[in-house]
């Protein structure tokens, strides 16, 4: 039986500009079929069509979020939880809790730490680990994942010595004599992680299916997912279960590219839930870690000290090109302003290539968490998505005082970006952090933390309005994922995804914005989530 639903009597913001504001929405099937008044959206969805008095409550698209890693989310509960631990002392606490309950040669992992944290912000050793995993072997990723810390264990059976080089765009921290410290960086960290327990097809699906329930109940109907062909084939067991309650733009790793092109799987190919993303690559680290790529040293370290810049702009052109021909966009994790600059270099020379297509490939830079002042104008003219995270501003602030100074007055600059007229487009970088868009929102539009920190916001000439973050969230990811034909926007004929709110965010104080919760989600017209 068809599916025929209405949502009446409420505030719908469907950032559709030819009717951005109407009290009912009429929905058959997955498609939306009106928006209007109540009677137009009742006659439209038929006599026998559920009815839901939305009491006046606020209405939007559902949430996309353009930046997301979901494979990491799902078993982010499973590991051991670090990102509030403000010491080594306190991490061992809670890692030696963990292992207790492990067999003897059980992997303990974890994700979090953050030695900005700590009261020396030093990188720690694989000997804090030692002493409180019993034998154990122990990999615990940092809170911006571009760091792994070992303990002596996992090293041994990852067989990295101090005869080990570094591998390209990655390096592995040494003691004087050569000898690993523990901590491996950018590309190094795979090092070992690629022998940690792998889970199993039952536990990834069944550690997806618990976090589409968590994302619903926050208003996330849509992501672009970063993770490679483990995710794709997961989420393709889902699909043909019938399972899949989330629309995933499935990116391609870059180890992928050539099968995908093989295979002919370009940007956009697939259905209504799952189709194929965007390409993923790495011109360099992040701040936490210290390995964003620099046009100058950070303020805090040494004259050299510029970050670890992962990829160089000719091979960045090649794949840009290969990705290209292939039908593929890329999207470019670049998060200090050398890399920003190199990834937009690139773009300036593939835009140029003669073919049409190389005015039509989806590029996107992904975080542009410091764009130099010189940079900012030509993400519009070069037609390059600045894909961010409003969140990161408001959780990274005083690391990023500290180690980019005055650089900061162009860090996080999403509201310059909207002004030059380039494409924004938000989201979490999940699990880096919580995927609650109303979290996401308050920090864009505040640039304050929930509490109030800092008073005035940090940079408060980068805030924007409710209504651009909203719009950033909703139709502006969706054309950054390449599915700007079918959500975003709440239109007639648009695939049926929508959030009912306890609160309109369009009306109050935005110091509360981060406390709305999501009343009702809408995903292909059913309701999925009700509080």
């Amino acid at each position: 039986m068809v599916n025929r639903l209405v949502l009446a009597h409420g505030r719908i913001y469907t950032q559709d500009v030819a009717h951005p504001v109407a009290e009912a929405v009429g929905i058959i099937g997955n498609r939306v079929v009106a928006v209007g008044s109540v009677a137009e959206a009742r006659d439209a969805a038929g006599p026998d069509a559920e009815v839901v008095d939305l009491g006046g409550r606020a209405v939007v698209p559902g949430f996309i979020d353009a930046h997301f890693h979901l494979l990491g989310y799902s078993f982010d509960r499973q590991r051991v939880a670090l990102d509030r631990a403000a010491s080594i002392p306190e991490v061992q606490r809670l890692v030696s809790a963990a292992a207790a309950s492990l067999a003897p040669d059980a992997w303990v992992l974890g994700r979090g730490w953050d030695r900005n944290l700590w009261p020396t912000h030093d990188f720690p050793s694989r000997r804090d680990l030692d002493d409180v995993t019993g034998g154990r072997p122990a990999c615990l990723l940092s809170r911006d994942v571009h760091a792994a810390w070992a303990n002596s264990r996992a090293l041994e059976l990852a067989g990295v010595t101090a005869a080990t080089p570094d591998p390209p765009g990655g390096h592995i921290l040494r003691e004087p004599d050569g000898t690993p410290t523990g901590v491996l960086l950018e590309s190094a960290a795979a090092l070992v992680t690629a022998h940690a327990d792998r889970p199993t097809d039952s536990t990834i699906r069944a550690a997806l299916l618990s976090a589409q329930d968590r994302l619903a109940a926050v208003g996330v109907t849509g992501l672009s997912n970063f993770e490679g062909a483990d995710a794709l084939r997961a989420l393709q067991g889902l699909e043909a279960a019938g399972a899949l309650r989330l629309r995933v733009a499935a990116g391609v790793a870059r180890d992928d590219l050539a099968g995908a092109e093989a295979a002919g799987l370009s940007t956009g190919f697939g259905g209504d839930r799952l189709r194929i993303g965007l390409l993923k690559l790495f011109a360099d680290g992040a701040l936490g870690s210290g390995t964003s790529a620099m046009l100058e040293p950070f303020d805090d370290g040494g004259p050299d000290d510029r970050g670890i810049l992962t990829m160089q702009r000719d091979e960045l052109v090649r794949l840009m090109r290969q990705a290209r021909s292939a039908g593929i966009g890329v999207a470019t994790h670049a998060i200090g302003d050398a890399a920003v600059r190199l990834v937009l270099d690139a773009a300036e020379t593939v835009r140029g290539d003669r073919e049409a297509a190389a005015a039509e490939q989806l590029l996107r830079v992904e975080h542009a968490q410091l764009i130099h002042p010189d940079d900012l104008p030509r993400f519009a003219r070069l037609n390059v998505i600045a894909s961010m995270q409003p969140i990161h501003a408001t959780s990274d602030l005083y690391v990023a005082d500290r180690r980019w100074g005055t650089r900061c007055q162009s860090a996080y600059a999403w509201r310059s970006l909207l002004d030059s007229g380039a494409h924004v487009a938000f989201g979490t970088d999940c699990p880096v952090e919580p995927p609650d868009p109303l979290r996401t929102l308050h920090a864009a539009v505040t640039r304050q933390r929930p509490d109030g920190i800092p008073p005035g916001g940090w940079h408060p000439e980068q805030r924007v309005t409710v209504a651009q973050a909203v719009r950033a969230y909703t139709v502006d990811s969706a054309a950054a994922l390449g599915w700007a034909d079918a959500v975003g926007a709440l239109a007639p004929g648009l695939l049926a995804d929508a959030v009912v709110l306890s609160a309109d965010p369009y009306e109050v104080d935005p110091s509360v914005l981060a406390d709305i919760e999501v009343v009702t989600t809408v995903f292909d017209g059913r309701i999925i989530y009700a509080r």
